[in-house]
């Protein structure tokens, strides 16, 4: 293994680790002494990999985001051939609500990091609405498309009804790690939203 190989081997295991603790115990458990034990590795080469806690917290936080851009695009790449606006809709919602194992981990991981930075306006500033506002964005898209083929009423406007289901599947998915209702339960309310949205 290449030193540049094996340095990029050695960040991804340390902050896979910190990863592991957000989801498990949340952030506030996750120092550099807690990541270097849960990563099987000294204190000082965590250290020596990332100088500084925010460096860490950010580079596990870019590493999670690629997770889930990989989730949803095996979702979308099941979705259809060719998919259609509405496809690409309930593949990307229905693949973040926690219904499994994988998108569970991932939800609990992120609202471990939107709890950490609530109380930080600097950090919530800079980096809280980074993903939210992709997921946004990808939406308004397949909905402005929609309404010019058709599928979705004139009377809605791409942008609120973009940020209106990215708040809806936020809600369904914070209610299912609260125990409120399962993911099947989740899936349903956003469907039976979906086909009122979509009604013809």
């Amino acid at each position: 293994m290449n030193t540049k190989v094996e340095h990029e081997e050695r960040r991804r295991q340390i902050a896979e680790a910190l990863l592991r603790i957000a989801d498990t115990q949340g952030l506030q458990s996750a120092s550099m002494r807690a990541v270097a034990a849960e990563a099987g590795v000294s204190l000082r080469l965590v250290q020596y990999y990332f100088e500084t806690k925010e460096g860490l917290l950010l580079d596990a936080l870019a590493r999670l985001g690629a997770q889930l851009q990989d989730r949803m695009a095996r979702w979308i790449a099941a979705a259809g051939n060719p998919p259609t606006p509405r496809d690409l809709i309930t593949a990307v919602l229905s693949c973040i609500l926690p219904t499994d194992a994988e998108s569970r981990r991932i939800a609990r991981t992120y609202t471990a990091y939107y709890a950490l930075v609530l109380n930080d306006p600097e950090a919530l500033e800079k980096h809280g609405t980074g993903q939210a506002d992709l997921l946004e964005s990808f939406l308004a898209k397949q909905l402005r498309t929609a309404r010019q083929t058709g599928a979705l009423s004139p009377v809605h406007t791409p942008e609120t009804t973009a940020a209106l289901l990215a708040a809806l599947v936020n809600g369904l998915g914070q209610s299912v790690l609260g125990g409120q209702r399962d993911g099947d339960a989740a899936l349903a309310l956003l469907t039976h939203h979906l086909d009122e949205l979509f009604a013809p």
